[in-house]
């Protein structure tokens, strides 16, 4: 937006960073190196300055709030910043921490409002030459005016007072805490808190402001910032492109909006108001009957007695505030699900007695890592179906293409999308309150240790899907180091693979079907010598007659070896129950075995033939 009276043409962009940040890290870690490059000042203050020369200004006050950048030109240089923090984090505002949780209760009581009605602003940083040409005022500005918007009562931040920052702040109607003055080693200078009463207006810059607050929705270009690129500099698309760019691109987590907590419902509204939702479905009333029902399935409920069921489980709150929304920007859609808890007690409600309810809970706290997204895609939504794990780490470096089609779940419009963003996808749209990550790189060296290990949250069991023979071979090195178990798929005549390193710590990797064979001698293969490898990992011996035709046509009359829809359907099945085992401490040795459907679908083993013929 610009503002046609000012001095400068100036284009400012707004976006929120969620309160717990994931996936934003990137985001937030360039607009700390704008604010303190700016604050460091070629010197000035020093404390900006690492020891290792980089310029840092880390606060966790960045996550849960909006920030406004400001440019010149549309795609020019970020020139100024400014950042407005809503009640939900207030217990770690500047200024609380600046006076001390006791004292500043005393300024709020002083002026006779509750935390929730109290915003801060903060972190308004200029570059020099922007400085005499207005854009400190218009910033300011943008925040005030944002804060009036979404309902504020009190805004409070502290100020420098070395180039008259306090009086800059006066002008738009915030006066000083009496007794609040005092230097600060940072800044360099003394540091007061002032208050603004949005009820009193804005003084001088009154009409600026309320410009500002009336543009606030239009002015916020997205939500959570998923529209930045990897530029934080980049300019907003006009809305048509940027919703064709979201759908077709790499996004595959959604955003979840919990209106029972300020800083959501202002994101919430935010996003109602953009162009960004292109359907909502909002189903809360039948889910809320279906958890009722589930917590008394004996019990026959009238029209009247649910009605009241469902008005004491909302215990005061809003239908449309219970629970969450979550925002998928690759569909547009927005849809309503209840809270964690209830939302997977209702779910997997039809598990009980298969799976009982301490059995889910358990399942739910464990992480599985996938390797290989076009067979592994069918094992990982399986597994999130049935509840078999509440976090998934999946690796595919692969995009998906029209021949994948025949074996994978995804539409057309699907095509060329990566292998690892469509898997999670489809794992969030069963259960928005998953933990998935993605490598979307594929399985490396490089990558090997963040894949197994995650930092501070290991796997727990592989699913290893890939056709590398090297990495087939280094993961489970990897995982017999590590003791970790690990499932494969042959998605030919049934075969499922079970290593329990976990049980077994020397057992020889693929049965010690390669005999010592290490993955470093492996690199460099040929093709053929790749798929006489691959023959030797499955035992030729007993594949299917129909792959074992396959394999010399493969390059030759065949682009690879044929795979069925129905064999890597029937291999998620497998991982699945033998994942639940394991998983669960029930019996689930090592080995090979077979669930030929070939064999399972013969004459012979029709017992209805049977029966009809005694």
């Amino acid at each position: 937006m610009d503002d046609a009276n000012a001095p400068a043409q100036w284009h400012i962009s707004a976006f929120n960073v969620p309160r717990y940040g994931v996936g934003h890290e990137g985001l937030v870690g360039r607009v700390r190196e704008l604010r303190a490059r700016i604050l460091y000042d070629h010197g000035r203050r020093p404390d900006f300055r690492a020891d290792d020369g980089s310029l840092r200004d880390d606060q966790d006050l960045d996550y849960g709030a909006w920030h406004f950048i400001a440019r010149r030109d549309p795609d020019g240089e970020p020139l100024g910043y400014i950042r407005l923090s809503t009640p939900v984090t207030g217990a770690l505002f500047q200024s609380r921490v600046f006076l001390g949780d006791a004292e500043y209760r005393r300024v709020l009581a002083a002026e006779g409002v509750e935390p929730n009605v109290v915003f801060e602003h903060s972190r308004l940083v200029v570059e020099q030459r922007s400085r005499k040409l207005g854009l400190g005022v218009h910033l300011n500005a943008v925040a005030i005016g944002a804060a009036h918007h979404l309902g504020a009562e009190i805004m409070i931040g502290t100020s420098g007072t070395k180039d008259g920052q306090d009086r800059f702040h006066g002008r738009f109607g915030f006066h000083p805490v009496p007794g609040t003055r005092r230097y600060v080693e940072q800044y360099t200078e003394n540091v007061v808190i002032l208050v603004h009463r949005t009820d009193r207006g804005a003084a001088e810059y009154a009409d600026l402001v309320a410009l500002w607050s009336a543009n606030f929705p239009a002015l916020v270009a997205a939500v959570g910032g998923a529209w930045i690129s990897q530029q934080a500099e980049s300019h907003p698309e006009p809305r048509s492109l940027r919703t064709i760019r979201t759908g077709a691109g790499d996004c595959w987590r959604p955003m979840l909006f919990e209106p029972r907590y300020a800083d959501d419902r202002v994101a919430f509204g935010a996003l109602l108001e953009s162009d960004d939702v292109t359907e909502v479905h909002d189903t809360i009333d039948t889910q809320l009957i279906e958890l009722i029902r589930s917590r008394e399935p004996h019990r026959r409920f009238t029209d009247i007695e649910l009605a009241d069921k469902v008005t004491e489980q909302l215990a005061g709150a809003a239908p449309w505030s219970y629970g969450a929304w979550a925002w998928y920007p690759w569909s547009g859609r927005l849809v309503h699900v209840l809270p964690r808890e209830e939302f997977r007690l209702v779910r997997t409600d039809r598990n009980r007695e298969k799976i009982q309810r301490p059995q889910q809970r358990r399942l739910l706290g464990r992480r599985i890592g996938v390797i290989g997204l076009s067979v592994g895609s069918s094992a990982a939504v399986t597994l999130a179906l049935e509840g078999v794990g509440g976090a998934f780490r999946l690796a595919d470096f692969d995009e998906l293409s029209l021949s994948n089609m025949n074996r994978l779940r995804a539409g057309v419009h699907d095509i060329g999308v990566g292998k690892a963003v469509l898997c999670a996808r489809q794992l969030y749209e069963i259960d928005p309150y998953l933990d998935v990550e993605i490598l979307p790189e594929g399985l490396t060296d490089d990558t090997m240790d963040k894949f197994f290990r995650g930092g501070e949250s290991p796997i727990d069991l592989l699913v290893e899907e890939c056709d590398t023979p090297y990495i087939k071979l280094a993961a489970r090195e990897y995982a017999r180091a590590l003791g970790i178990p690990v499932l494969m798929d042959c998605n030919d005549r049934g075969m499922l693979d079970i290593e329990r390193f976990d049980l077994e710590p020397d057992r020889p990797l693929l049965h010690g079907r390669l005999g010592d064979t290490r993955a470093a001698e492996l690199a460099g293969l040929t093709a053929a010598a790749r798929a006489e490898l691959i023959l030797a990992m499955v035992d030729a011996e007993r594949i299917s007659p129909q792959l074992a035709a396959a394999f010399p046509e493969i390059g030759r009359t065949l682009s690879s070896w044929p795979q069925l829809a129905s064999d890597v359907a029937l291999g998620g099945a497998l991982v699945t129950e033998a994942a639940r085992r394991i998983l669960l401490g029930e019996d689930c040795e090592s080995g090979r075995f077979y669930v030929d459907l070939a064999e399972l679908i013969a004459p012979d083993r029709n017992t209805a033939a049977f029966a009809a013929t005694r």
